[in-house]
């Protein structure tokens, strides 16, 4: 087999927060038109790969990608249309070398990332294989459904209100199945809407599809969560639905300090907190509990808390090979977050999760906070049986339609196994 890209074009979008992105089309010689949409984050790592904006305040505010957009249809699409390339991982070679930098700053991630997505569908067509199953292949990997965490209360950069803590997400560990995983998402989001608008909390929601209530104290969310779970008819623990959170702590984190509803706190002071948290509440997940930069900080909470909870890294792993390795070494965390673009290829992030697995750390694939309709990470997490994904709460067109897809690979494939596949 070999791929042959006939013709590559890509357009500006707008992503779910009304800021433009691209949407790639990669068409092979048989005239089949491939598509793919690139997603952005709002919270980011500092060692992400860059991407590419126009920076014209006259239009979109700068946040522009018409530049993005011109790579793809000028200098990529030129050197790789009519070239025949063994495999889409090829095809990633080729836009890194082509790039030339370490970041991919200057071609843009997001240019890059939306060729690689198109390219690795193209594959998957060309081998006459579902996306999963192709993907599967390539990482030699066992297949799994993966436990949904939905991010049903947003904070921090996701949401205009005082809440530090970013994300507050519903984990159904002790769900049977997929469907029945997503069905308690789905309820208990609607419980906590009472249970917050009756306390007269507005119910207007964050980036993510959660809601964006007026709280300050993570503390005080938490007691909500448990008492939506309660309403909903479930158990709040692991035997039925856990709670994961995401502080990103780099974005409450000035000169070294932690600011956390109006306190300050060092390194070790909100690692008590976190620990405080676990012993009160049902959490049995935390990402990025530290700065990116707090490595030290990051040593002290892994020794900590390491064998209470899954201590994920997001914005300090940036799904970045080499940066996940020496992380790996330092014993830092137990988990990685998994984002395609904050690397720019899918043979970069199919590698980041290899060195995960090998290492024995946990792995969770994610959405960003502004997405599109691609449900790409659905196939991404069952095809590496990763056995956990994120895409936001169970609302908003672009969140669900990763858990809609999830949904139609469980009832397609009811011999596929569900769950985290590691505690």
């Amino acid at each position: 087999m070999s791929l042959r890209i006939a013709d590559l074009h890509a357009v500006e979008i707008l992503d779910s927060r009304a800021r433009p992105t691209l949407a790639v089309t990669l068409t092979t010689p048989d005239g089949t038109r491939i598509r793919a949409g690139v997603p952005s984050g709002a919270s980011t790592g500092t060692r992400e790969a860059v991407e590419l904006r126009d920076g014209d305040p006259g239009r979109f505010a700068g946040q522009g990608v018409q530049q993005a957009v011109g790579h793809v249809n000028g200098e990529i699409a030129q050197a790789l249309t009519g070239r025949d390339f063994a495999t889409a991982a090829d095809i990633d070679a080729a836009l890194i070398e082509l790039d030339g930098t370490d970041n991919k700053s200057r071609l843009g991630a997001n240019a890059i990332i939306g060729v690689s997505l198109a390219a690795a569908r193209a594959e998957a067509i060309a081998n006459g294989k579902d996306l999963w199953r192709s993907l599967a292949d390539l990482a030699g990997t066992q297949p799994r459904l993966p436990v949904t965490h939905f991010n049903v209360i947003n904070g921090g950069a996701h949401a205009a209100n005082n809440l530090d803590f970013q994300e507050f997400m519903l984990a159904p560990l002790g769900a049977p199945s997929l469907p029945e995983a997503v069905r308690a998402g789905a309820e208990v989001y609607a419980h906590l809407k009472k249970r917050l608008a009756a306390a007269g909390h507005a119910t207007g929601l964050g980036d993510e599809g959660g809601f964006a209530p007026d709280i300050d104290r993570p503390e005080d969310v938490l007691q909500q969560l448990v008492e939506a779970i309660t309403d909903a008819g479930y158990t709040a623990g692991r035997e039925g639905i856990a709670i994961a959170l995401d502080p990103a702590a780099s974005e409450f984190c000035t000169d070294g300090r932690y600011r956390v509803a109006g306190e300050e706190l060092t390194s070790d002071q909100l690692i008590d907190r976190f620990e405080e948290i676990i012993d009160r509440f049902p959490v049995w997940s935390i990402e990025d509990g530290l700065a990116e930069d707090d490595w030290d900080g990051w040593v002290r909470l892994t020794d900590r808390l390491g064998d209470r909870v899954q201590l994920m890294g997001d914005d300090i792993f940036v799904t970045n090979p080499a940066i996940i390795t020496e992380a790996i070494d330092r014993k830092i965390g137990n988990s990685a977050l998994i984002k395609v673009n904050q690397i720019g290829t899918v043979t970069e992030t199919l590698e980041a999760m290899r060195i995960c697995r090998e290492a024995g750390y946990t792995q969770m694939v994610s959405h960003r906070s502004g997405e599109t309709e691609d449900a790409f990470i659905a196939d991404l997490v069952v095809s590496t049986g990763s056995g956990q994904i994120k895409s936001g709460a169970p609302a908003r067109g672009e969140r669900v339609a990763k858990y809609n897809r999830l949904l139609e690979l469980a009832a397609a494939y009811p011999e596929l196994p569900f769950g985290t596949g590691n505690r």
